[in-house]
């Protein structure tokens, strides 16, 4: 049977279930949300004359539900539109409508008889095919799946989400013993193209795989603390970034999600487990007690940490009173600072004797013991399980990924010295006289399966950049980026600059990226894979340049810059741009002239100069302007001081989309580019997008001129700068800047509705440019952003 989800339902409209309709609507899915019928009316509905009959109250929980999605921080919806696509209901009146949809998503409490209670509901009245998961955190999926129908049990699976399911890329799969291979399949498939998702397929056993490491590693970590005498300050400054794990660490992501959630997720592998095991999944009593003072948190505004005016203070454990956080300050943080690469790090801080040294062997040792102990258990293959903690955790280095970058054999006999018991997997891989539980050959990666190596599974969308190089080479390198062989007739151009941030290096590389793809491949790519697309111009430069007055060395860097979009824009093949993350300033001056966009659905991206004191210098303006006309229609008259306005706005504010659907609801994509869900699938897509555009006949757009606003065009824009500046909105120095943006983007002093062609703007843009970084203000603008990584108002 071909399945395919072209409408879903979610039954529970929590945080979590809310989030994930939330996330449904974002990729374009409709989506029916259904909660319980209230049993009282509010004050409200009372004054209203409502009554509990009435359709407002019945769906009340739900359209309460959704309402809270618009001003949840960070946001479920990539963009606001994207509501229209939710429809409350409730479970009394529109249970028939379940019939219309082909998955229906179970996110009630966490109650087996509440939940076979709705299977029995929703099993009398769903069409025959339709898949039905739950994204139960913990109970387990065959007892869910008892006593339901044939199609039912083998239409029934696990799929738990992380919260919030917009941003955690992982989804584990979690198949009942009568689930049909086929929709095993094709869940995992649908997981990974359409919902963007890290897709891992876990046993039904309590907790999964992300949450019962995840939740072992905390517990031991807790247990660690109080027996060693450490503080709650002290263990996360070494247990987040230092070690590859998220910026909060330890007992910050505890208090966001909540110590009353962490209680519950580990009493649920506490009840179903026995023996030592157990006993680790018991809560200390300190936090026990914090539970029962409400502490919980960040809901609750204290927790391991409160906030008392702008100070943070943590928690003593021992007292549970709050003093000053401390940090942990040891030789090895020092030495570990120094050392290339995550690996070479974690080894040298596990292996130190010091207070750190001893916290981290006594934490990580355990956890990986216990990874080895669950292999089998909980996954099948330890790539399941490393990809389950790095995409639901943030841990950037799986367990079994750890263990090889601090030495198994190494460590095993550490474990062996002080009393521990090691699992038969890790010891077979040692007696088989193996070191690693991954290998690299001929640049595959190969896993460990118990008895000799597996390759790493592999989905043909997923590029690694790294591994991809290693094997094919590259076509030409600089320090600022390298062009390099993607196959099939097309190239990439990756940057890989410090912060990917563009300088000559890299315009001389699109430069000759293009003149080598018109004369040899079919299209250019231009793509990479660093944290984000590309922050803007190399500003340190710019600034270096402006304090020495080498105006003429700046005035050729704007030119090359301007000249190398421009090549971009008219060359014969196509360039797709594969924006991603932070893509600001010249990195979305990058994307305006490609052929096609093709961006991550997380892509922030915005032309930001104005926060340094500078407009766009690199074509931006007149880039932004055309993407907005480029949609209109011919032959309609149109009010080209509207889209002046909406053009002046979005550079003067420096405003930044917060995903790829508001970048194009802010003009920078089109309704041709698009949009990848799976980031991992990003550069694949925009290879597919070259080649499709090679293939249909590309051609290069002529150069055409275009109606600027003019004289009175720039008086206009400059009324609404002005209404800001007199309420105390915007300061002198932002009007100056406003003024020089006003004089590009209307054309200069000229007629309304001239042409003109793209020249003259960017000849206009430059001085502008050019003139602004003379100014003492915006030099100290870019000092400060250099120095502090925030925009200074002067």
């Amino acid at each position: 049977m071909a399945y395919q989800i072209k409408k879903a339902a979610v039954i529970g409209s929590g945080v979590m279930g809310s989030g994930i309709a939330a996330h449904l609507a974002n990729i374009g899915i409709p989506v029916l949300l259904l909660d319980i019928v209230p049993s009282n009316l509010t004050e409200d509905e009372e004054k209203k004359g409502l009554s509990l009959e009435h359709k407002a109250v019945r769906n009340r929980i739900v359209s309460g539900s959704i309402q809270k999605l618009l001003k949840q921080k960070p946001a479920p919806l990539t963009s606001k539109k994207n509501l229209a696509l939710i429809e409350a209901g409730n479970l009394e009146d529109d249970l028939e409508k379940l019939k219309d949809v082909d998955w229906i998503i179970e996110v009630v409490v966490e109650n087996l008889d509440v939940k076979k209670n709705l299977y029995e509901k929703i099993d009398a009245v769903r069409k025959p095919g339709t898949i039905v998961t739950s994204n139960t955190s913990g109970i387990s999926i065959d007892a869910m799946a008892e006593g339901r129908s044939e199609d039912f049990q083998k239409h029934f699976l696990g799929t738990h989400f992380f919260n919030p399911p917009r941003y955690l890329k992982l989804l584990e799969v979690i198949p009942a013993k009568t689930t049909s291979q086929e929709v095993i399949e094709y869940m995992t498939t649908f997981g990974e193209d359409r919902l963007g998702k890290g897709v891992v397929i876990a046993k039904d056993t309590p907790n999964f795989i992300a949450n019962r490491i995840g939740t072992y590693g905390l517990l031991v970590t807790l247990r660690e603390m109080e027996k060693r005498d450490y503080t709650v300050g002290e263990v996360d400054s070494v247990t987040g970034t230092l070690i590859g794990r998220p910026k909060s660490a330890t007992f910050r992501t505890l208090d966001v999600v909540g110590l009353d959630t962490f209680m519950h997720v580990a009493k649920n592998v506490y009840d179903q487990t026995d023996g030592e095991e157990q006993a680790v999944f018991e809560l200390p009593e300190f936090m026990k007690k914090m539970i029962d003072n409400g502490w919980i948190g960040a809901k609750a505004k204290q927790g391991f940490f409160v906030k008392k005016g702008k100070d943070i203070y943590e928690i003593d454990s021992s007292t549970l009173e709050y003093g000053p956080v401390k940090k942990m300050k040891t030789p090895s943080i020092e030495i570990a600072k120094q050392q290339k690469g995550l690996g070479n790090r974690v080894k040298s801080l596990v292996y130190a004797e010091d207070r750190t040294g001893e916290l981290l062997w006594s934490i990580l040792a355990p956890t990986l013991l216990y990874s080895a102990e669950m292999h089998g258990k909980i996954a099948d293959t330890i790539v399941s399980l490393d990809n389950a903690m790095k995409w639901g955790f943030g841990w950037q280095q799986g367990p079994f990924e750890v263990w090889d970058a601090i030495g198994v054999s190494k460590s095993v006999e550490r474990m062996k010295e002080q009393g521990d018991t090691i699992p038969a997997f890790a010891q077979s891989l040692l007696d088989k006289g193996f070191e690693t539980f991954y290998k690299e050959e001929d640049n595959e990666l190969f896993y460990f399966d118990g008895e000799g190596y597996s390759p790493v599974p592999v989905n043909e969308k997923v590029i690694d950049l790294k591994r991809y190089k290693k094997k094919h080479g590259v076509i030409k390198k600089n320090s600022g980026a390298s062009l390099i062989d993607m196959g099939d007739g097309i190239a990439l151009l990756e940057f890989h600059s410090q912060s990917n941030a563009i300088g000559l290096d890299i315009m001389q590389m699109i430069n000759f990226a293009v003149d080598e793809v018109e004369k040899n491949y079919k299209g250019l790519v231009i793509g990479n894979q660093g944290k984000n697309f590309c922050v803007g111009a190399n500003l340190g430069m710019i600034l270096m340049e402006a304090q020495d007055d080498n105006i003429f060395e700046l005035d050729f860097v704007v030119r090359t810059f301007q000249n190398a979009m421009m090549k971009l824009k008219y060359s014969s093949k196509p360039v797709v741009a594969a924006p991603f993350q932070m893509t600001l300033g010249g990195g979305a001056e990058v994307c305006l002239p490609a052929a096609h966009i093709q961006a991550s659905m997380e892509t922030y991206i915005g032309l930001v100069e104005a926060g340094v004191g500078l407009i766009p210098g690199g074509g931006g303006n007149v880039g932004l302007y055309l993407k907005h006309l480029k949609g209109l229609p011919n032959g309609v008259q149109v009010d080209y001081q509207n889209i002046a306005n909406k053009v002046f706005e979005s550079i003067a504010m420096a405003k930044v989309s917060t995903s790829a659907d508001e970048a194009r609801e802010n003009n920078f994509l089109d309704f041709a580019d698009g949009i990848s869900v799976n980031a991992d699938h990003l550069l694949y897509d925009a290879k597919q997008a070259a080649l499709s555009l090679y293939d249909n006949g590309y051609q290069a757009p002529k150069r055409e001129k275009f109606p600027v606003v003019g004289e009175t065009g720039y008086a206009t824009l400059l009324l609404g700068a002005e209404g800001m500046r007199l309420s105390g909105f915007i300061s002198d120095h932002d009007m100056k800047i406003a003024k020089k943006l006003a004089y590009v983007l209307a054309g200069g002093k000229l007629p309304y509705g001239t042409l003109v062609d793209e020249q003259y703007l960017l000849d206009l843009e430059r001085e502008a440019f050019l003139s602004l970084v003379a100014e003492p203000k915006s030099q100290a603008r870019m000092q400060h952003m250099l120095v502090k990584g925030k925009p200074l108002r002067n």
